[in-house]
């Protein structure tokens, strides 16, 4: 049997038609109040998209209401997402264009920074700084080499230079800077021109004699003297031409590509006085030539350089040419010597005439030598003799032995010792009393200039500084109450 409800449920029930309305069906307008929304809305769907509305209608059967969605023109969840993806991508790909950017810019960074260090450094390596400390050192060299020189040849003569007053010593330094800074300055053109013509010997020896005439060569000058007058000739000026340069006066020696020495051959080639003597001989002078071109003159080598000869590739010596070293012409004499040095000093308010007391301590009071020279038999000298004895060729001192000139306590005699460098000052002792005796009073080695006394007897000449020579003083030892006076 079937129920009344069975029966109900095969009957197919139509749904009630709507009345139909005028309105069309579209997407509701959507009211949004915020803004900020609004502009997120445009920018995820796009400009004019619309939005899905959904719809309730009522239901015949069974009162519930239909939902109904009817769609417009917008995107679906699907397309959003994409979208979206899409979005993000681009923005990760241009996150990492630029960080890769950033990297690159960060590198070139640091390459300019290391450029900019190494040319720092090497600004403050070429600094003006640096080249003047590099120009005083090689000057301080040049000044100590000379005093090395003057000291030599006064100690020759037993001397010590004692030096000048202080004040003037800073006026000839101040003199001294404001001519160096004058020359600096000023552009000299004679100095900057290299000369590319060779030197004309022919046509300077014949300028020469040309000049020689101008300037009256042979030609005598009354000189007027206290008992009437008599006939001079003109001095005239030596010069003497060698291989690689030449001598003018006593010297020094002067190279051929020296500045100086080119403007002067220039000078002569081109007829005229030489410009560097116009203000010593307003009016002229002659010259005494002589020619020594077939000799090589050798200069004095100084401490450092190269012993022996340089070589040119594709250049061979001629075998031809001699070898000098020494100048030419009359000697310095003592009066000349003497006309050199002032002639009076003034020390602790004392007038000091130098040149009479060291014409006395050079000649003596009689014109004759004053002093007994004693030469000390030491190891030294006698190796030295048996080099001699055997004949062998000495090239040069030998540059281990030291030469001391030591005066007496009464100046009457001074020895002349050579030792070796590395022996002490207790071997100086031994040799001044195989030669004195030993029944001697205590005595102090000293030196005036510095004042500095040697005492200790195990160190070594090299140690105290009194190589390649020096001269010493003898002096009675003082008695303590009197050392402790002065």
């Amino acid at each position: 049997m079937s129920s009344p409800f069975s029966s109900l449920s095969k009957i197919r029930r139509m749904p009630l038609q709507l009345q139909p309305t005028e309105k069309k069906a579209g997407p509701l307008p959507i009211n949004i109040q915020n803004e900020d929304e609004a502009a997120m809305m445009d920018e995820i769907l796009g400009p004019g998209a619309q939005i899905p509305v959904q719809i309730n209608l009522p239901s015949c059967s069974n009162g519930a209401t239909a939902q109904s969605t009817i769609l417009g023109n917008a995107p679906t969840d699907m397309e959003l997402m994409t979208s979206m993806m899409q979005k993000i991508a681009s923005l990760e790909q241009k996150v990492k264009s630029q960080a890769q950017a950033i990297q690159e810019k960060n590198k070139k960074i640091r390459e300019l920074e290391e450029q900019i260090k190494t040319f720092q450094k090497r600004t403050e390596k070429t600094s003006p700084g640096a080249t003047r400390v590099e120009e005083l050192e090689m000057l301080c060299l040049q000044l100590q080499r000379q005093v090395w020189e003057m000291e030599r040849f006064l100690n020759d003569y037993g001397l010590i230079w004692v030096g000048e007053d202080p004040d003037s010593l800073r006026e000839l330094e101040s003199r001294e800077e404001e001519e160096s800074l004058t020359s600096r300055t000023f552009w000299k053109p004679g100095e900057a021109i290299i000369s590319e013509t060779p030197i004309n010997f022919d046509l300077i020896f014949k300028n020469l004699t040309d000049l020689n005439v101008l300037a009256g060569e042979g030609v005598s000058q009354i000189k007027h003297t206290t008992g009437g007058a008599r006939l001079k000739r003109l001095d005239s000026v030596p010069i003497t031409f060698y291989q690689n340069g030449i001598v003018m006066f006593n010297g020094p020696f002067r190279s051929y590509e020296e500045p100086s020495t080119q403007r002067c051959l220039r000078d002569i080639m081109d007829g005229f006085f030489p410009s560097e003597l116009q203000s010593r001989y307003p009016n002229g002078v002659p010259f005494q030539v002589t020619d020594k071109r077939d000799v090589f003159f050798q200069e004095r080598k100084r401490p450092g350089y190269f012993p022996g000869f340089g070589q040119a590739v594709g250049r061979s010596k001629p075998s031809g040419i001699k070898e000098t070293n020494e100048i030419s012409g009359p000697k310095l004499t003592m009066e000349q010597f003497l006309n050199k040095l002032p002639k009076s000093l003034v020390r602790d308010g004392q007038v000091i005439n130098i040149r009479e007391d060291l014409k006395k301590t050079l000649q003596g009071l009689d014109g004759a030598q004053s002093h007994e020279v004693v030469l000390v038999e030491t190891p030294s000298l006698t190796a030295l003799r048996k080099r001699l004895e055997g004949k062998q060729k000495i090239e040069g001192p030998d540059g281990n032995i030291s030469t001391l000139r030591i005066k007496s306590e009464d100046g009457e005699k001074t020895y002349i010792v050579k030792m070796s460098f590395t022996e002490t000052i207790g071997d100086l002792r031994q040799h001044l009393a195989q030669n004195r005796g030993e029944a001697l009073e205590p005595y102090e080695i000293l030196t005036t200039f510095p004042l500095r006394v040697y005492n200790d007897d195990a160190v070594s000449l090299e140690e105290y500084g009194l190589v390649p020579n020096a001269f010493l003083l003898l002096r009675k030892k003082l008695s303590p109450t009197k050392a402790g006076r002065e």
